[in-house]
């Protein structure tokens, strides 16, 4: 009898202990710390970050003055005019191009100034350089900012933004005190610019040259090698898992699903992530916009890019390296141009130079003239089966090469440069009685 008490006795001493041990399991709460989220993309910066107004700018300046035109490419020149617009309220935005009966005219008619961009930029990207009055706006693109200067004595000035490649007009309104300021402070004194004639290329596109020759610089540089592993770090959502290898031309990282290549030879830095979404259905806003911020989350402005180009059906977007002059810098290889391509959420490739140029060599410039835009025309017109209407563009440039005699050395090498047939070429001071090379 007193055996099976004790039995009892512990079955109910072992049943209080289960219930005891259950209860502290249900009702136990860790005192663990806040676990730190750990983002596997690591902050890399190899340069600073830049606003819109510095990647997004125009390259040239067009006075058409009391029926002579007036010009410049100078980057100074242009940011003190952008200063200024940017201290004007624009308002009363809307479509334009139903009304204007010859938009040749309304660019380059007498009393008006031309602001020139490179490429296409989205509206709705420049309102963070001007002040556009209105929480909604058209969504267009524009190339040139056309100021009236004619109506000053007006009670409202009249801006133009358009497209020369969609042929859109868009009309916008400023204050006449805004006006009369920009016609005393720049466009009364446009007669202090170099002087420009009218090529009439095809019945919609006029082009601007130059009626003198042009005095620039020829540059040196010793150019900086950018850290590849930086690359890396910001390219590829977790580098621990990044694979490095060596190959004939450079160096190459992956991963399961992407791929870095950096070619020593050619300074190209070439990613590619080939499993992104294709169906980019974004806005044009959205493509530069995403572009830019892409390159700042990892300082990549290591040089002054400037955004030139977007292809919304490519999905892709260019920038190009300019001097410190604000003249545009070519190479055949691509050593000059940021290229992104976008899948729906993320970068499907991105190429870019794997160096950076830092101060010129002082001892190495060399101030040289280069020919007036009527000799540069004149060598395009002479040229076999030469199609005006195919000419889009002409610009003076710098061509980007190695030095021929020291070859850790870049130049830039001032020349005339020309868009014919969606390509870019250059005529060297040799083919001036020589031959044609092509860039693209």
């Amino acid at each position: 009898m007193r055996y099976e008490n004790i039995k009892s006795g512990i079955l109910i001493v072992l049943v209080m202990v289960s219930i005891l041990l259950t209860w502290n399991l249900w009702t136990y709460q860790p005192n663990y710390e806040t676990m730190k989220s750990n983002d596997y993309v690591k902050e890399v910066s190899l340069s600073e970050k830049q606003e819109v107004q510095k990647i997004v700018r125009p390259d040239q300046l067009l006075y058409h003055f009391k029926g002579k035109h007036y010009g410049t490419n100078n980057t100074d020149e242009m940011d003190k005019v952008i200063k200024e617009l940017s201290g004007w309220t624009f308002f009363d935005v809307k479509k334009f191009t139903n009304e204007v009966k010859d938009i040749k005219e309304l660019i380059h008619d007498r009393g008006k100034t031309e602001i020139i961009f490179p490429g296409d930029v989205p509206i709705e990207l420049y309102r963070s350089v001007l002040n556009i009055e209105g929480k909604k706006i058209p969504a267009f693109n524009f190339n040139r900012i056309i100021i009236n200067t004619e109506n000053s004595a007006k009670e409202n000035g009249i801006v133009y933004f358009v497209s020369t490649e969609s042929e859109q007009v868009y009309i916008s309104h400023i204050s006449s005190a805004n006006l009369n300021e920009f016609n005393r402070n720049f466009y009364l004194k446009a007669a202090k610019y170099p002087r420009y004639f009218a090529y009439q290329a095809s019945e919609k596109r006029t082009i601007f040259l130059p009626e003198a020759v042009t005095e620039m610089m020829t540059y040196k540089y010793l150019p900086v090698t950018l850290d590849s592993e930086e690359f890396k770090e910001a390219l590829f959502s977790d580098p621990s898992f990044v694979q490095k290898s060596f190959v004939p031309s450079g160096e190459e990282y992956t991963n399961d699903s992407s791929k870095m290549t950096v070619n020593f030879e050619s300074n190209l830095l070439r990613y590619v992530n080939p499993t992104v979404e294709e169906n980019f259905i974004n806005t044009s806003y959205e493509l530069v916009k995403r572009s830019i911020d892409f390159v700042n989350q990892h300082g990549g402005w290591t040089d002054p890019y400037r955004y030139v180009d977007k292809n919304e059906y490519t999905h892709t977007v260019t920038f190009r390296l300019y001097s410190m002059e604000g003249y545009p810098v070519f190479n055949g290889n691509g050593m000059t141009e940021i290229s992104e391509v976008w899948g729906r959420d993320e970068i499907n490739k991105y190429i870019r130079p794997n160096i950076a140029l830092e101060l010129p060599l002082t001892t190495e410039m060399v101030k040289v003239t280069r020919p007036s835009g009527h000799d540069a025309l004149k060598f395009l017109q002479n040229k076999k089966n030469f199609k005006p209407s195919l000419l889009e563009d002409m610009i003076l440039g710098y061509r980007m090469e190695r030095d021929s005699k020291e070859n850790k050395l870049i130049v830039l090498e001032p020349a005339w440069f020309y868009r014919y047939d969606k390509s870019w070429g250059q005529i060297t001071m040799e083919d001036l009685g020589g031959s044609q090379h092509g860039l693209e």
